[in-house]
C-alpha cells in the first residue's frame, strides 16, 4: 500500500516515510450541531472523506504517491458555539497547535504536509498557519477544507446550502457515513427571519457577524429534514475523488 498510518509506523519507518512522503493531517471539532446530529460530526466527515480518498488513490492509476495519515485533530476553533456546547480552541491556541505539529514533522524529516480540514471555523486559522510555517521552515505545506474539492461530475449537491452547518448537506453525509449517528426523524427548521448575516451577507464579499446569531437560529443553518442518505454516499465520493486528485496534483507539484 502507498499510505499508512503514523500510529502504526515505528519512528524509523516515520523517518524514512519522510524522505519522499507526504504527511497528511485532518482536523475537525466538538461542537453542536444542532439536535439531530453529534459534536464530532465534523472530525467524523473528514476522516470519512480522506479515507476515501486514500482508498481511491491506492486502487487508482498511476501508482499513488506515499501518504502518512496522522491521526485527526478533533478538535477546533469553535466560540461561536458555545452557546449550546463545545470544545474549542482559542484562534491563538489552535494556531499554535498547527504551529507546533508542523514543526514537530519537519523536525522527523518530513518536507510536505498536507492539511485537511473538517470544520468552517478552522478555516482561516489554518490558512493563515500554513502560510506562516513556509516562511520560516524548509517545507512545502498545502491546505484545503474537504467542502470545496469536488471533481464536478456530480450533480447529487445543492450550492446553496453546501457547506452549511447541521444543515441539509451535512446531514446527508452524516446519514450516508454515519447513520446510527444521526438522531431520526430529523425535523422541519422553523425559518428564521431576517436569515443571519454571517450567512446571508448583505453584499457580496462582505464578512459580517453579528452577536448572538448563531443561538437566533438554533445551532443550523438551514433545513435538514430532506437530507438524504444515497445524495449524501454521492457527495461524500464527489469529495474524495476531488481530494484524491488535490493530493496527485500537489504531489506533482512539491517533489
Amino acid at each position: 500500500m502507498s499510505q499508512s498510518r503514523l500510529t502504526e509506523l515505528t519512528w524509523r519507518e516515520v523517518r524514512r516515510a519522510g524522505e519522499q512522503g507526504i504527511a497528511l493531517l485532518p482536523i475537525g471539532s466538538q461542537e453542536q450541531h444542532a439536535g439531530h446530529l453529534p459534536m464530532g460530526t465534523d472530525t467524523l466527515l473528514v476522516e470519512q472523506v480522506v479515507d476515501r480518498a486514500l482508498a481511491l488513490l491506492d486502487h487508482g492509476e498511476p501508482p499513488a504517491p506515499e501518504v502518512v495519515r496522522l491521526p485527526a485533530l478533533p478538535f477546533g476553533h469553535s466560540p461561536h458555539h458555545l452557546f449550546a456546547a463545545a470544545v474549542s480552541l482559542s484562534a491563538t491556541t489552535l494556531g499554535a497547535v498547527l504551529d507546533d505539529v508542523l514543526d514537530s514533522l519537519v523536525t522527523s524529516g518530513y518536507r510536505r504536509v498536507m492539511v485537511v480540514n473538517g470544520h468552517g471555523g478552522n478555516d482561516e486559522i489554518m490558512r493563515l498557519a500554513v502560510k506562516r510555517f513556509a516562511l520560516r521552515a524548509r517545507v512545502t505545506v498545502a491546505a484545503c477544507s474537504y467542502w470545496t474539492l469536488t471533481d464536478g461530475e456530480d450533480e447529487a449537491g445543492r450550492p446553496d446550502v453546501t457547506p452549511g452547518h447541521a444543515g441539509w448537506f451535512e446531514t446527508s453525509l452524516m446519514l450516508a457515513a454515519h447513520p446510527t449517528l444521526v438522531r431520526t426523524p430529523v425535523p422541519a427548521r422553523t425559518p428564521v427571519e431576517p436569515p443571519p448575516l454571517f450567512d446571508h451577507p448583505p453584499h457580496p464579499g462582505l464578512t459580517v457577524e453579528r452577536h448572538g446569531e448563531w443561538e437566533r437560529v438554533d445551532g443550523s443553518t438551514d433545513d435538514a429534514s430532506g437530507a438524504d442518505a444515497h445524495r449524501g454516499g454521492r457527495l461524500l465520493d464527489d469529495r474524495a475523488r476531488g481530494l484524491a486528485r488535490a493530493i496527485r496534483a500537489f504531489d506533482a507539484a512539491s517533489r
